[in-house]
């Protein structure tokens, strides 16, 4: 039998034009609508990069190379931090007394500010979420402290903490009970507290938003089987807020590393430096002790610090949600 050559085109039976159409052994023909398709894709690429250069400039220039500097700074000592010292900062700040005091000091303040912004948080919300009467006003008395400035907040507290002419120390005194020294005698649990009051709107609104995204379903299914208030309460509502629950932590624990406003106008980190809170703490070793190397590697190990702890919330609390 004679062989026959490839076929390379085939011919269309009416025009009797000649497709260009090349066979080819495991690639499928090049079409006009792939190309096109590919063109559009790297248009779309090139305008979300262009859209995306904001963004990516405004990051660059005001966060990583603040973090290069800081980095480079900590390895240096000096008042005018221009002599190498390679890791003496930060084998110092290990060494120093009231840079431990005050990092205890911003674990207690932050974990006590987590767990009740939490709590306080979730309570307030299962309120709000009831059909109540003026709750919309209610949602927002809750809200305005969380909308006030931090400096707003400390002034103000500090003249309704005043022992001499504090509204609390008088209400106290009509009430026939004896004043308090509250920013002497609890000064760390007064600041806790008047966070608490500033925060505690911000949590409720996203516990909130955590329960009117549960289906009303299960709540009926559940009471139909014989399940009480607190039954529901524990086998729907929490697990079901475990996500919301994992963001409320994580943003309450980095706020509380990073509080500063309260140390510094309402107590000045006092008294014995009670509320010598951390950052407080690295802001009085740049600005009043003018050591900005040690200062910059306390800084550096306060984001290690708070990296830290989001990456273990984060790993822990995935495990915990639960979908029904």
């Amino acid at each position: 039998m004679r062989s026959r050559a490839p076929r390379t085109s085939i011919t269309h039976r009416k025009t009797g034009k000649t497709p260009i159409t090349h066979r080819k052994a495991g690639k499928a023909p090049i079409t006009h609508r792939g190309a096109r398709k590919t063109s559009i894709a790297r248009r779309e690429a090139r305008t979300a990069y262009l859209f995306l250069a904001p963004a990516l400039v405004f990051f660059a220039v005001f966060f990583y190379t603040p973090i290069a500097d800081i980095l480079n700074t900590s390895t240096l000592t000096g008042p005018h931090a221009d002599r190498f010292d390679g890791l003496g900062n930060y084998a110092d700040a290990f060494r120093d007394p009231d840079a431990r005091n005050s990092f205890k000091v911003t674990l207690i303040f932050a974990a006590a500010t987590t767990i009740g912004a939490i709590v306080l948080g979730l309570a307030l919300a299962l309120l709000a979420n009831r059909p109540l009467r003026g709750r919309t006003l209610f949602r927002l008395a809750l809200l305005v402290p969380y909308l006030t400035s931090i400096a707003v907040i400390g002034l103000l507290w500090q003249n309704i903490l005043d022992p001499q002419t504090g509204i609390l120390n008088r209400v106290l005194t009509e009430l026939g009970l004896p004043t308090q020294q509250w920013l002497i005698t609890h000064p760390l649990a007064t600041i806790v507290a008047v966070t608490l009051w500033m925060i505690t709107g911000y949590t409720m609104m996203l516990f909130l938003a955590g329960l009117q995204g549960i289906p009303q379903e299960y709540y009926e299914a559940a009471t139909v089987d014989g399940a009480g208030a607190w039954r529901r309460f524990r086998c729907i509502t929490l697990p079901l807020l475990a996500p919301t629950t994992l963001f409320v932590s994580v943003m309450a624990v980095i706020s509380g590393l990073q509080a500063f406003g309260q140390a510094y106008i309402i107590t000045g980190g006092g008294p014995a430096k009670q509320t010598d809170l951390y950052v407080y703490h690295v802001y009085e070793t740049a600005f009043r002790d003018r050591d900005f190397g040690y200062s910059s590697a306390l800084s550096v190990l306060l984001m290690l610090v708070i990296v830290a702890f989001t990456l273990v919330q984060l790993r822990t609390g995935r495990r915990g949600e639960v979908q029904y």
